[in-house]
């Protein structure tokens, strides 16, 4: 077998080495002194940096393609994740317009044409709000113009926060569920408990320093408990029937035992109502 380094090809090498050490020094002094590289140097740069750029084109091809594939991978489950959901979505359509077909189709047999829970809503901005009547009352930016009427249900955002007092042409006022004045109309509302049973009552007064709502004078024995769900219950036949009020905070005796009163948590924090929607009955 031949021997990988002669005599001859290792002080080839040495002096390869060498000269390789010498250029770099001598690069380096030249860099260093500001001064133009002789040309060997230069050669040498040249051909370090060609072969340099012929390593990093591959490299970052490769790493190019790698963060796509990443990239695509990514698109492609969160486009299967949209996929499900708009699946969803559609089962949810179609059950919904089975219902609405349900719906009036039994309408028509029992011969209703409306109720409580039919209403479309309007949208609007809060406009103004007095720091003398801060809980009782605000003003929308939505009047007759937009078919408002007083007593209509207004919605903020979680639930029912009012209903209409007083309307002009571009703009109304909101009495709120907060509104503790005697002369306020008293909401009806109805307790869901978790054994499918109804609680039926009256907003009787709000707690300002503990913000909850109070459904005083119930009877019934009927057992309410913490966590259970509260909503209008439309017997006052001017607010329609199914919109969230809060859950059930506490409840607690009053009259010696005779009747309950119910604390609840409302939906909507009143203090900060940006926007409401505003419940029209459909004619």
């Amino acid at each position: 077998m031949k021997k990988l380094f002669t005599s001859r090809r290792l002080v080839l090498t040495i002096v390869l080495m060498i000269i390789t050490i010498g250029l770099i020094t001598v690069s380096s002094k030249a860099r260093n002194a500001q001064a133009t590289p002789i040309l060997p140097v230069r050669v040498v740069s040249d051909i370090s940096g060609w072969v340099a750029g012929v390593v990093t084109i591959p490299v970052k091809t490769v790493g190019d393609m790698g963060t796509s594939v990443t990239k695509l991978l990514n698109t492609y489950q969160e486009n299967e994740h949209l996929n499900q959901k708009v699946g969803t979505l559609a089962a949810t359509q179609v059950k919904l317009q089975a219902t609405e077909a349900e719906n009036r189709a039994l309408k028509k047999q029992l011969k209703v044409e409306k109720t409580l829970i039919d209403y479309q809503l309007v949208n609007a901005t809060v406009i103004a709000r007095s720091p003398s009547n801060w809980q009782s009352q605000l003003i929308i930016n939505q009047g007759t113009n937009a078919g408002i009427k007083k007593n209509f249900s207004v919605i903020g955002p979680g639930g029912l926060i009012g209903r209409i007092s007083e309307v002009d042409t571009m703009s109304a006022k909101v009495e709120l569920l907060s509104d503790n004045n005697q002369t306020a109309n008293r909401f009806a509302i109805r307790v869901h408990t978790k054994d499918q049973q109804q609680v039926n009552g009256i907003v009787t007064h709000y707690d300002q320093n503990r913000n909850l709502i109070e459904m005083g004078k119930v009877t019934s024995d009927i057992k309410v408990q913490p966590g259970d769900s509260v909503m209008t219950s439309g017997l006052g036949g001017i607010t329609p029937a199914g919109l969230y009020v809060g859950k059930v905070f506490k409840i607690k005796d009053a009259d010696y035992g005779l009747t309950k009163t119910i604390l609840i948590t409302p939906a909507v924090d009143y203090n900060n109502i940006p926007v409401v929607a505003i419940a029209i009955p459909e004619s």
